[in-house]
């Protein structure tokens, strides 16, 4: 009799076992379907949206350097050590702070000449280069103006941005998704539905538009040469959304 009860009770069991697993696994897959339903049975409209926003630069960079080729390495170090230094100094004096003035590149190099397929020794070239923050920007000339007439004979890559363009970027960013928005309400009314939920988003950009310009001259002879007009203009910062909407 024990034998029989345990038989029965085993069988019970086994029986509440796959009346559970096919519960669980009906549950499951209402969940997937949950989750798919948007895609697989739910019609959904996808447009594109595009915010703009003009800042004025209030931050500008500039690359300023100085190359000397000398017969030996010492006097090129000497010769550019002694440029570098003065440039550097130039530079606080128009009041750009320590902390703006970075050195981006430092470099000896031999130079040769070739006669007749033969390799000689010409001398050895040094160059030092700094990028320099600008800013206040009313000074842009002058600080140019007077790294030139300290001896910088490489001046290029003068651009102007923000000091927060993640700020812009954010704000350029809503503009584009309020302009989706727009669209998709817009042709939501014309097909005669309604929107839902959001079920897509997809980000490109920020396209930064700036000003730029390359700068080439000669420093540390005869008189300075005159601070050159150096306008900021605007800067265009553009961010492109796609939204996709379900619709009802």
């Amino acid at each position: 009799m024990d034998q029989l009860q345990n038989h029965r009770l085993r069988g019970i069991l086994t029986l509440v076992g796959i009346l559970l697993a096919i519960f669980l696994a009906a549950e499951s897959w209402k969940v997937v379907r949950d989750i798919t339903r948007t895609d697989l049975n739910e019609p959904t409209i996808s447009v594109s949206g595009e915010g703009r926003v003009f800042v004025k630069p209030d931050l500008g960079k500039i690359s300023v350097g100085v190359t000397s080729e000398q017969p030996t390495a010492e006097a090129a170090e000497k010769r550019t050590n002694e440029a570098a230094n003065k440039i550097f100094e130039a530079l606080k004096a128009k009041g750009v702070e320590e902390k703006d003035i970075k050195t981006t590149n430092y470099s000896i190099s031999p130079m040769y000449d070739y006669d007749k397929g033969r390799q000689r020794l010409r001398g050895y070239q040094v160059s030092q280069s700094f990028e320099v923050k600008i800013r206040d920007l009313a000074k842009a000339g002058e600080i140019i103006a007077a790294a030139s007439a300290a001896g910088a004979n490489q001046v290029s890559g003068l651009s102007f941005t923000t000091e927060d363009p993640e700020r812009i970027q954010a704000e350029a960013r809503a503009k584009a998704i309020e302009n989706a928005r727009q669209k998709a309400e817009e042709l939501a009314g014309k097909l005669g539905v309604r929107l839902g939920k959001v079920t897509s988003f997809y980000e490109s950009g920020p396209t930064p538009i700036f000003y730029e310009r390359s700068l080439l001259g000669k420093g540390g002879d005869g008189a300075p040469p005159p601070a050159p007009a150096v306008p900021t203009g605007e800067n265009e910062v553009v961010v492109t959304v796609t939204v996709g909407y379900q619709i009802k």
